[in-house]
């Protein structure tokens, strides 16, 4: 049995539309605000944010589940303004050995969008690394999150989960050649320069893509960006009259607000004579207005449409899931019986300790029955009396922690602390 007092709270784009989701995204600057204040509220001892496109999670370790699962829910709808009620459809929580099952199968990739992609583990990752660094997590965090690469790390070397390349680039690029039929030539332009905008980029590129455009609020960045794609960088501010020049625009910039808008894009296409234009929006919070799908020459996916492009692999993916989920099982016991192994220390030690007090007070009592001694008869009478404890102990506790590590590791530590009266 895990740890129940480890919990996660969260939504996904398996239960919760884009436009929700985007209302509760947090930026790498509010993780790291957020982080802080959950951490040193009294009931949670650690906490780690997962902030992506496709979910917003808190994996946290709290002193009371069903007070902490109810502070993080409304931790979220708090901290951006949205009243509780209004969410209950959409949150999910788990706790114990489902948490455990459930980040090992996120990290894995079995419950993204795309089964098998390969972003989410660095995301992972990343959420992890920003929470260590600003200290709010601890022993069974950092173990559990450790674990969780590994398994992650286990299941794409011993499955076959990550073939027939499928991900969102690849869904991009395959949306593109049903509408142009042939990507010879085509040209490119990104709003922004996330790493899902650019593997779609260079997959574009690798399918004959010739001429890309990068626009980013940092021109330094688009610059760099388009070194590496053999592009051309724009000034942020230039892509709205540089528009019409792309056939295909794919957009991932953090803004909260639309940066394309229909009027925009009206002016693009006739600029363009009519011709398509294909507008990839991957950005959450989204950056096209959705309304521009209504222009004629004009299509128009945002990162929930770009599922129906996968569908056709997503069975085969599904059969190797079914092999990942048996070695996932496996590992969910591994970590649940390193959590309840964590008890047998202190059990030991309260055992010891009141062997030792029954010690002292024994020997005591017979040093006073048995007269006058010398210093060093004493001292051969306590060493005596401490070899007994230690070998009397010596096999249960390597038997205890071995024990513990079973699979029925808790009944064993149970009994244990019946027997010796340890929680009376």
């Amino acid at each position: 049995m895990a740890d129940p007092n480890l919990v996660l709270v969260g939504v996904n784009h398996k239960m919760t539309p884009v436009e929700i989701r985007e209302r509760l995204a947090f930026s790498a600057g509010e993780i790291e605000a957020s982080l802080e204040r959950l951490v040193s509220h009294p009931e949670v001892i650690e906490n780690i944010i997962l902030s992506t496109c496709n979910r917003v999670e808190i994996y946290a370790r709290v002193r009371d589940t069903s007070k902490g699962i109810s502070l993080l829910k409304d931790f979220i709808c708090d901290y951006h303004n949205i009243p509780v009620g209004d969410l209950d459809n959409y949150f999910y929580s788990f706790q114990g050995e489902h948490a455990v099952e459930h980040l090992f199968r996120v990290s894995s990739s079995l419950d993204s969008m795309v089964l098998g992609e390969a972003q989410i583990l660095g995301q992972v990752k990343d959420a992890y690394s920003l929470a260590r660094s600003l200290r709010s997590t601890g022993m069974v965090l950092n173990q559990l999150f450790e674990k969780a690469f590994n398994v992650a790390k286990k299941v794409r070397e011993e499955t076959g989960i990550a073939e027939r390349g499928v991900s969102i680039s690849s869904a991009a690029v395959e949306l593109a050649r049903k509408i142009f039929e042939d990507l010879e030539n085509r040209s490119v332009m990104l709003v922004g320069t996330g790493e899902m905008a650019e593997l779609a980029a260079k997959n574009l590129i690798n399918y004959g893509v010739k001429t890309v455009y990068v626009c980013s609020r940092t021109y330094e960045r688009a610059e760099a960006l388009a070194k590496t794609l053999n592009g051309c960088a724009l000034d942020f501010d230039m892509f709205k009259e540089e528009m019409h020049k792309a056939d295909i625009v794919i957009t991932s910039t953090a803004s909260p607000k639309f940066i394309i808008k229909k009027d925009m894009v009206e002016h693009a296409i006739h600029q363009r004579k009519n011709k398509p234009i294909f507008f990839i929006d991957i950005a959450v919070p989204r950056d096209i207005e959705p309304e521009v799908n209504d222009l004629d020459s004009v299509y128009l996916y945002d990162i929930d449409d770009l599922q129906s492009v996968v569908s056709a692999n997503v069975k085969e993916r599904e059969k190797e899931a079914e092999t990942a989920m048996e070695l996932i099982s496996n590992e969910v016991t591994k970590f649940n019986n390193w959590v309840v192994s964590l008890d047998a220390v202190p059990t030991i030690v309260e055992i010891r300790n009141r062997a030792e007090s029954i010690r002292k007070n024994e020997l005591e009592k017979a040093l006073n029955k048995m007269g006058p001694l010398s210093e060093e008869d004493k001292n051969t009478l306590t060493l005596m009396t401490q070899s007994i404890l230690n070998k009397i102990f010596h096999k249960p506790t390597i038997n205890l922690k071995k024990q513990t590590q079973s699979q029925e590791g808790h009944v064993y530590l149970k009994t244990i602390r019946h027997l010796f009266h340890l929680d009376d």
